[in-house]
This record gives C-alpha cells, structure tokens and sequence, in this order.
C-alpha cells in the first residue's frame, strides 16, 4: 500500500476546501461524530478504516451528532470567511465520517445550507456523496433532490458482490436500491472498482453491474479505484487500462456517459 495515502477522520463540522477527483475544491460538510465513523455500509476499501457498529438508525448516536443550529452557525461563520478572503470554492459537499443522510435533521439542515449558499456563495453548487443505502426513504430523496449534484454509490450489480465489498446494514436489497436511484433527478453513479480477495471489475461481475445502471440510467458514471489505504489490506487498485475498458462498456452498452477518475 505505500503508493496510496492515509486519511484520518474528520475533527469538526466543516473542513477543506479540500481537492477533489470528482469535485474539484470541495469545502466539506460532516454532519456525522469526530471521533468514530457512522455508516450504514462496512467497505473493505473504506479509507476510514472498519466500521465499528453498522447502522440504519443513527438515533442512538444522537448525543454524538451537531445539532442543526451548530451546523448552520458553523456553514455562516466558514462561508463569511470564503467571501472575506475571495477564496475559490467549487462544491460545497455533504461527506464526513460515514453516511451524511443517517442525519436525522439531514433534510432540515440541507434547507438551511441552500439558504446561506444562496446568500453568500450562490455559484457555488451544493454535492452529496452518498453510499445510497437511504434512498429507500422519500424524506431522503426529497431532500437529495434539494442539492445540485447528487454522487451515489452503486459498486456492483448483484447482491453477492455488494454484501461482500461494501458490508451493508440489513434490511438491503439490490432492487429496492436500483428504485430509490431511479427515481432521483439527474443522479451521478460513483462506483469504486478493486481486485484481490474481492473483485467486482472481471467481465461477469462487470456485466451484472452495467445491467443496474442500464436500469437506473444516470446522466454520469465516474469510475475509479483506490488513492487511499484500505480498511483491509488484501485488495488493491485496479490498473488505468481496466478502468477505461470498463468507461467503454458503460457507453456502449448502457447508453450513460462515464468518466475515469
């Protein structure tokens, strides 16, 4: 792993500007505790490292969570001193240190970030980057459909594969997952691809795959592999050439643009 680097968590509500592949300057937005990361998904290539306790319900983690007001005075106070300073911002970004949208004030607290965006950054668009494991709930999707650019997670296309890469929290089904994407406006897949203990880049987990985004039908595909250490050391990036092979059966057999980061 020593061509790849190391990321440790984030340590407050706001972080960056940072760069990027997908987003260019991206100042970042974790609504999600300091200390532990809290994600419905367990992915073996997860930069985070493992996740400790997967979860659907974050209600638990209450106490570990920034209240809506924190967030929003914590955003004013950060975009005050983007415009102050001029400094360049392409995205502002709902990531963190897990699932954003296991919020649960996510929806009220994306009202309150379009708000201040519009008075003190208003070119600069709002992006999620989401795992899609809440896309099952219309108050999410509602929600999703509030920001700009919506970047979803779909590393594979059967269920086998994913409960083996990505380690979901049940209740999950491929199918359900495949609707709730469906049906959001102008939906970007971000899909992840690695080899080793678990591949989902040979050409039948690759077929399986483009069959889910034939039927979800984004406007983009982004397409990449590992740049940071992963939670489990026994799979590792596939080569550029795999990556592009992959871009061109999007293209042509699903009809979606798609590009390699």
């Amino acid at each position: 792993m020593e061509s790849l680097k190391s990321i440790s968590l984030q340590t407050g509500i706001i972080y960056g500007p940072v760069r990027s592949r997908r987003l260019g300057l991206s100042l970042g937005i974790n609504l999600l505790p300091e200390d532990y990361k809290l994600c419905s998904f367990n992915c073996l290539y997860c930069q985070y490292g493992w996740t400790a306790q997967p979860t659907l319900d974050a209600i638990p983690a209450l106490k570990d969570l920034p209240r809506p007001i924190e967030v929003t005075d914590a955003l004013e106070k950060a975009f005050k001193s983007i415009v102050r300073k001029r400094l360049k911002v392409d995205a502002i970004t709902f990531s963190g240190n897990g699932e954003p949208t296991l919020h649960p004030d996510f929806a009220e607290i994306v009202e309150a970030t379009r708000i201040l965006r519009d008075r003190y950054l208003p070119q600069v668009k709002l992006a999620i980057l989401s795992n899609s494991s809440t896309v099952t709930r219309q108050e999410i999707c509602v929600a999703l459909n509030r920001l700009d650019l919506r970047i979803m997670k779909l590393d594979a296309g059967s269920e086998e594969i994913i409960h083996q890469l990505n380690g979901p929290t049940p209740p999950f089904y491929l199918k359900d997952i495949i609707t709730g994407l469906r049906g959001l406006k102008d939906v970007i897949l971000q899909s992840l691809f690695v080899q080793g203990r678990i591949t989902n880049a040979d050409p039948d987990s690759v077929a399986l795959w483009i069959e889910s985004v034939r039927e979800i039908h984004p406007m983009l595909v982004q397409l990449y592999t590992l740049d940071r250490v992963p939670a489990d050391r026994r799979i590792w990036k596939v080569n550029l050439p795999t990556l592009e092979w992959i871009a061109s059966q999007v293209r042509w057999r699903a009809g979606v643009k798609s590009e390699v980061y």
